[in-house]
């Protein structure tokens, strides 16, 4: 069971509320920093263990800057994510660049800032060399196992995923890219999202070691690195637990041990690309009920909607809400929890109990700190929230304006 809490009170966000109206998310920068440190803990034993932090979960500089003291690198997948890493001071070796179907421009950019090349295609290969005139030194090669690893509900099939290289294909590329001189390798594969058993990530290592072994006799190569994807989940559910870190630090270690350092060959070092376990527990989005509709259901209508967090109708995802100041009422009220947009899909929450709800209540919608205002949108004109952050000293800080606007018309030509 994962009790659910935020560290911010009905005042507080009352206070907020007087320059920033609601809706709008919160971060708790405490919070991220104890994620991490449980994540380097449970692989301790790893010397060079690094989590490139996906910035596309929550792209805000803020946050990036929270991270780096950590030891923290970036995974991006665009340019606007390569550029945001480099302003945030990221550089070099801390930037791995995981795209796909990518254009020449961002191979360059990527190269430019000396960052890890993934990647994701064997066509890839040549397109990024012409692209940026050369194949840096160090790249590495995601892996697509396809029937050899089962999948979960929000990636899928990884037969069916758009992502990777087939294990055969694998040794054609990197023998390639061998012989076009690059001298440092790395291995990626994520075959799930949001996955809550620590044992499938022990399987997935292993499934990966097993073909860095063969890769590495077949063709005379050593791996620095081993990259395991960022699929480890967060407990969005009450009923849920957290992911047993320290069964899969020690698991993956047990099988690198058989699978890697008992057969002579290097033991490379393990990175994540966690964005959701990093940030997306320590993230809240608050918003008030404006209206109560009683037809043939129950609904609540507030002032957020699916432009703010778009997971409940993209995935059926579940968040759990809490009524601030209700916190202790019963739960004696089933509603639809819906925003203004003009979808039905526009909603937070299907037949979920609550306490008595009235307009002008506060919610808490728990989970949001990443994929939330990530995934934002301005269909019917809907403007992007403001983000603040708690920081680790306990003191508010605005790190997203909300959109107004004058920000949504400023692209059209001619200008309104």
């Amino acid at each position: 069971m994962t009790e659910k809490h935020f560290p911010f009170s009905l005042e507080a966000v009352r206070k907020l509320a007087e320059t920033t109206p609601t809706p709008f998310h919160i971060y708790d920068g405490a919070g991220i920093l104890a994620q991490v440190k449980a994540l380097y803990d449970a692989f301790s034993w790893c010397p060079g263990f690094q989590n490139y932090f996906a910035v596309k979960a929550t792209p805000n500089p803020a946050i990036l800057r929270l991270l780096h003291p950590m030891g923290c690198g970036v995974d991006c997948s665009s340019m606007a994510e390569l550029v945001l890493a480099e302003k945030a001071g990221f550089k070099g070796e801390e930037i791995l660049f995981t795209s796909n179907d990518t254009p020449a421009a961002e191979f360059k950019k990527a190269a430019e800032l000396g960052a890890i090349l993934n990647f994701d295609d064997i066509s890839h290969i040549a397109f990024a060399e012409e692209a940026i005139g050369h194949l840096p030194e160090f790249v590495c090669c995601r892996l697509n196992p396809g029937k050899l690893k089962e999948g979960n509900a929000i990636i899928g099939k990884p037969e069916e995923a758009k992502y990777g290289f087939t294990p055969d294909q694998l040794f054609e590329g990197f023998r390639m890219l061998k012989a076009r001189g690059v001298k440092r390798f790395g291995l990626h594969t994520m075959v799930a999202s949001n996955e809550l058993k620590a044992d499938y990530f022990v399987e997935t290592a292993r499934i990966v070691f097993d073909l860095v072994a063969q890769l590495s006799k077949a063709l005379d190569i050593s791996f620095e690195f081993v990259d395991l994807g960022g699929g480890i989940g967060i407990p969005y559910r009450p009923e849920q637990d957290t992911v047993d870190l320290p069964r899969v630090g020690e698991g993956v270690r047990r099988a690198m041990d058989e699978m890697l350092v008992k057969n002579g060959l290097r033991a490379p070092r393990i990175v994540f690309e966690c964005g959701r376990y990093v940030t997306g527990p320590c993230g809240w989005l608050v918003t008030r009920v404006l209206h109560i509709k009683d037809t043939w259901k129950k609904y609540a209508g507030l002032d957020a909607c699916m432009a703010n967090l778009m997971r409940p109708a993209l995935y059926g995802a579940y968040h759990h809400i809490t009524v601030l100041g209700k916190e202790s009422a019963p739960c004696t009220e089933v509603y639809d929890v819906t925003g203004s947009l003009c979808e039905n899909n526009d909603k937070f929450a299907i037949d979920r109990a609550l306490p008595v709800l009235e307009p002008g209540d506060w919610l808490v919608i728990h989970d949001t700190g990443a994929h939330g205002h990530a995934m934002g949108f301005n269909y019917n004109g809907k403007l992007r929230s403001a983000e603040w952050l708690i920081q680790p000293d306990g003191t508010p800080q605005l790190i997203r304006r909300a959109e107004t606007l004058d920000d949504l018309f400023a692209t059209l030509v001619p200008t309104l």
